[in-house]
């Protein structure tokens, strides 16, 4: 639902939504937009020719998530593929954020995300609790202290089969995508190994970005040639054909964050893994590949040479 600001309708976001009649409930639950900036406030204020825009409501109540590790100012928990880590077009409380909160007991304001998993990507996702704990591990981050495993499924092996994507990292020409140097292009760098082939060329890989641009992996394995199973965004087959002609749909981005390791207030370090998704080794035994391969994957350190 979309509305331009005309002549009359009113100086604020309140007095636009009124005349338009949208949902009483959409501000508060963070669906209204000005342009592509969520609206914090109902008098914000509106220009002739401004678009608002009311995204539709998708919000079960939350749900709980698997907690995998709670310290005094930290939690971390599995992400599913299929919710998004913040608050999207789509409202506030179908995100992790929100489901997080409703497990622990806490207000969603005081949970943080210290990372972020696309929707469709699934694994390790950790929150800090408080001031002090985001700081520890953004600090962490910027010293590479903040060490992130992921595992995927790609179309094809890249080669060499052992290396570093380090393409700069941009906008693309939908503002919400990136591209390999895409506008305002920083640097990027990510090392991967590929763990394991089957017959039909699918490649399981083993990956470690050391930088944390949005979209990164999938940017850099779709430009090495390489596109995610399930990545329509960036290339990837969102259908395979076997040589028997069954067909099979990934039905989400084949990349799990499977291994995070974060240091505690001691410094001491907090390993933590996220178990693999029905759906992937599902996909991967379709394909034909090992189950043992994961765990090879789960084990292989790509950044031990590149």
């Amino acid at each position: 639902m979309r509305w331009t600001v005309r002549p009359g309708d009113g100086p604020t976001v309140r007095d636009v939504l009124a005349r338009a009649g949208a949902d009483a409930d959409a501000l508060r639950e963070g669906r209204v937009f000005l342009g592509r900036t969520r609206v914090r406030s109902a008098e914000q204020r509106v220009e002739v020719g401004d678009e608002i825009s009311v995204a539709p409501q998708r919000e079960p109540a939350p749900e709980g998530v698997t907690v995998l590790a709670r310290e005094s100012d930290l939690v971390a928990v599995a992400k599913p593929a299929g919710i998004p880590t913040i608050p999207d077009h789509g409202g506030a409380s179908h995100s992790l954020v929100a489901r997080v909160a409703h497990t622990l007991g806490l207000e969603a304001v005081r949970v943080h995300p210290t990372s972020r998993l696309d929707r469709d990507v699934s694994g390790v996702v950790v929150f800090a609790l408080s001031k002090a704990a985001g700081e520890r591990l953004m600090q962490a981050r910027i010293d590479g202290r903040y060490e992130r495993r992921y595992l995927a499924l790609a179309k094809q092996a890249p080669a060499p089969a052992r290396g570093s994507w380090d393409a700069p990292v941009g906008r693309g020409r939908d503002p919400k995508l990136r591209a390999v140097n895409g506008r305002d292009a920083v640097p990027a760098l990510t090392r991967y190994a590929v763990t394991a082939v089957t017959t039909s060329g699918v490649a399981m890989l083993a990956v470690a970005p050391v930088t944390g641009r949005t979209h990164q992996i999938r940017v850099h394995a779709a430009h090495a040639g390489a596109p995610l199973l399930g990545d329509r965004t960036y290339g990837g087959p969102v259908r395979l054909t076997l040589p028997s002609g069954r067909v099979i749909e990934p039905g989400r981005i084949a990349l799990h964050a499977a291994r995070v390791v974060v240091p505690r207030p001691s410094g001491e370090p907090l390993v933590l893994l996220a178990p693999l998704p029905p759906e992937l080794s599902s996909l991967w035994s379709a394909l034909g590949g090992e189950p043992a391969a994961w765990e090879v994957s789960l084990a292989c350190d790509p950044s031990a040479s590149s």
